[in-house]
């Protein structure tokens, strides 16, 4: 049954920026006729035979033509360092650590696990490792020693890039339980306890490495993704995969030369690989990566200061930037910043339209996971925003709704606003290519040419997608079906909210009833009136059916450490079950 009160009935309005100077994706519908994925690969420039390696594309043929001396990287560190670097110099840097790691007897595809904060040396090892064919699994570097070792030994790491620190208090103590770590290079010059310091290694090593064959299915990327149980599954993605970061990066994001582009996402995770690695060096712009945490004021001098024209960020941190307040974006020069975007989870309506209040323009939400490798559904520059929309999909994408048959298959659904699973025509290049080891686990996500996504999700008569809710997450109650996405952007509309998180909680009339977790924003106290003006809020907005009946009050939601509220693990612990992997929570409050 549909839900009455939908984000996209709710919020009607369209949102556009006027441009200057036109988009890379113009006229939707005729890019759309017109794609094919043998035309992006054409923009990219391939190796001879066929082959296609990913830091070729993203810096050695850059380094070899006119962007040469075009900043790559613009580095600026928790200390006030700045560090400006070419295309020239990124490609002797990431050759000279292919050199480091063939002295090793690093093979193609042996697994070459980094483990680092947003410093240089990161970017290098991503990038050098590539151009060796060695196979990267980027590691968010506030993981704890048991997330660390479940990975090191599900990938079967043969090299580790660290810090000495990082080793000291994280993987020191969980050496023993990873016999394929015969390497452990750390960062600067000082070495000990079974480590080898990258510095002298890069001094000596020749920046001269011939890019080797690769063909366009070596693996070359494996990106791990927790699951609601069980160990975390290894994502494995191929060079092909390129293909797709670039032509998304164009597309998605409007990257064009000359620009300054800001992914504000930790390269442990998929986003930071994908859109703060490699797509924005693909597209030869200069990447700009801040080492320092968030901090609502340093983000907006960084974003004034180093005049940032594409910012790609995530709807946690713009949450944040909304309850520190206009005042803190009052007197900074934003006039360069020409497209903002997020990923990471559904942006809620009000944050889009506080985009549009608060910067001039709206952000433009989209829509990937792991195992897509980039994005699929976007809000474009180009088009009108639906705030709460995830947009509509990539030329070269096939998006459907689905419902799930009896004998195991599925049905696509054409009419509109019809709640089903997202589902994808398999066959775009940065598609995951298996899950390391569980080849039944993947198997599960494909069915009849399609890729179940697990994410449900409506289609509006326009072509633009909404965001429901995963499979699990989805609230029965009455004969209702409530996706706790669209309650809970109405509950951050609420003056008093900063986050909500919604679950279902077992009830013997309703089947389950609409419970809420909220965070306040400062200067609100919990209290039994504030309790009764959120629950009549969201009664008035949503209808008695789909409001929540309940409402606990939280310091902080437990979230993800790229930013993701954990409904799941609110329902755990609400209802008492196995709390499942928590290798990835970073917030949390009980």
């Amino acid at each position: 049954m549909a839900v009455a009160g939908t984000s996209a009935e709710i919020r009607s309005v369209r949102l556009e920026k006027s441009r200057e100077r036109p988009c890379n994706l113009g006229d939707y519908e005729e890019v759309l006729a017109t794609f094919s994925w043998a035309e992006a690969r054409a923009m990219l420039d391939g190796l001879p035979g066929g082959g296609l390696n990913i830091a070729h594309e993203a810096v050695i043929r850059h380094s070899l033509g006119e962007r040469a001396e075009t900043t790559a990287l613009l580095w600026l560190g928790k200390r006030g360092e700045r560090r400006a670097i070419s295309y020239r110099e990124l490609a002797d840097e990431i050759r000279r650590f292919a050199n480091v790691l063939r002295g090793l007897g690093v093979e193609p595809g042996d697994r070459v696990f980094v483990m680092l904060g947003r410093v240089p040396e990161l970017y290098v090892a991503v990038l050098g490792s590539l151009l060796a064919k060695a196979v990267v699994s980027p590691l968010f570097s506030a993981f704890g020693p048991e997330p660390i070792a479940t990975r090191l030994k599900i990938g079967r790491g043969k090299v580790l890039v660290t810090s000495p620190e990082i080793y000291r208090r994280k993987v020191a103590q969980i050496r023993g339980e990873v016999p394929d770590l015969a390497h452990v290079l750390v960062t600067g010059r000082e070495s000990g306890d079974g480590t080898t310091a990258l510095q002298p290694l890069l001094e000596a090593a020749s920046d001269q490495f011939e890019t080797p064959p690769t063909d366009p299915e070596d693996m070359a990327l494996l990106h791990f993704t927790s699951g609601t149980t069980g160990t975390p599954k290894g994502a494995i993605h191929v060079h092909e995969a390129v293909v797709a970061h670039n032509v998304t990066g164009f597309y998605a994001l409007d990257l064009r030369p000359g620009d300054v582009f800001w992914c504000t996402a930790d390269p442990g995770w998929v986003t930071g690989t994908s859109y703060g690695i490699i797509a924005p060096l693909t597209n030869g712009v200069t990447n700009l990566v801040l080492e320092a945490e968030f901090d609502a004021g340093l983000w907006y001098e960084t974003l004034e200061a180093e005049k940032v024209d594409v910012w790609y960020t995530a709807p946690t941190a713009i949450r944040m930037l909304m309850k520190a307040g206009k005042e803190a974006l009052q007197g900074h020069d934003l006039s360069r910043l020409r497209f903002m975007a997020s990923v990471g989870e559904p942006l809620n309506p009000e944050a889009v339209l506080w985009g549009q209040e608060a910067f001039g323009q709206p952000f433009h939400d989209n829509w990937w996971q792991t195992e897509t490798g980039g994005i699929m559904v976007a809000n474009y520059a180009s088009m009108a925003v639906k705030p709460g929309s995830m947009g509509r999909p990539l030329p070269g994408i096939e998006a459907a709704i689905a419902k799930h048959l009896p004998d195991g298959g599925i049905e696509i659904v054409e009419a509109p606003m019809v709640e089903g699973e997202l589902v994808l025509k398999t066959g775009w290049p940065s598609m995951m290519r298996g899950y390391l080891g569980e080849e039944a686990r993947y198997r599960k996500c494909f069915v009849g040419g399609w890729y179940l996504t697990g994410d449900l999700a409506k289609r509006d008569e326009d072509g633009y997608f909404w965001f429901v809710g995963r499979a699990d997450d989805v609230i029965k109650t009455s004969g209702h079906l409530i996706g706790p996405f669209e309650v809970e952007s109405i509950l951050i509309e609420h003056p008093a909210v900063a986050e909500a998180a919604v679950i279902g909680v077992p009830d013997p009339t309703a089947g389950e009833l609409v419970k809420a977790f909220v965070a306040l924003k400062p200067g609100h106290e919990p209290d039994e009136a504030l309790r009764r003006s959120i629950l009549g809020h969201a009664r008035q907005r949503l209808g008695a059916a789909v409001a929540p009946k309940l409402i606990d009050f939280k310091a902080n939601l437990p979230k993800t450490r790229s930013g993701k509220i954990m409904r799941r693990l609110l329902k755990a612990r609400e209802l008492g079950l196995p709390e499942g992997d928590l290798s990835t929570l970073e917030s949390d409050e009980k």
